[in-house]
């Protein structure tokens, strides 16, 4: 069984492993931990105000990630969501709990919306974040307050205010 926790530092180096062999081995992307500080520093740089960051357990076995950066302004940035390729799909559904536990998460602290950053590559992750709400918006519609990755291109936003 699936278990969405908060990250604590017993689970720092496993999601590093996750997060890198994902980007670099899988997808190709050319980032490394360097380019993350973040990685190591979750508590100082995601466990703030409106931010969190979560992890996807099954069987002592970490399985994926999410995080939300709080913005300072009623919104947060979705950041490190990664589930490890044996356990994606809808069968699984394992990113649709991780996203489930941020909705919650911003629902309980009324956030208005959730803005994310990703790469071209990552197809599949553009049809799950379309599918579950988020429209694509352009670089320049970025709030000001909106942490951005240089790697990333393509843009989307979740609101809670309809």
């Amino acid at each position: 069984m699936v278990k969405i926790v908060e990250h604590g530092l017993q689970h720092e180096q496993d999601v590093v492993d996750l997060i890198l062999n994902i980007q670099q081995n899988e997808f190709g992307v050319p980032v490394t931990l360097k380019d993350q500080p973040d990685l190591l520093k979750v508590k100082e740089f995601y466990q703030q105000g409106n931010g969190n960051f979560w992890v996807a357990v099954e069987d002592e076995k970490l399985i994926g990630t999410i995080a939300l950066v709080d913005m300072k302004d009623g919104n947060v940035a979705l950041r490190k969501m990664f589930v490890e390729a044996a356990s994606r799909g809808k069968e699984k559904g394992v990113a649709a709990l991780l996203l489930q536990k941020a909705f919650d998460w911003c629902h309980d602290r009324k956030i208005q919306n959730i803005y994310l950053g990703t790469v071209e590559v990552l197809k599949a992750s553009h049809r799950f974040y379309e599918k579950n709400g988020f429209v694509r918006v352009d670089a320049n519609d970025l709030p000001i307050s909106f942490p951005r990755m240089p790697v990333d291109t393509i843009f989307y936003q979740y609101s809670f205010v309809k």
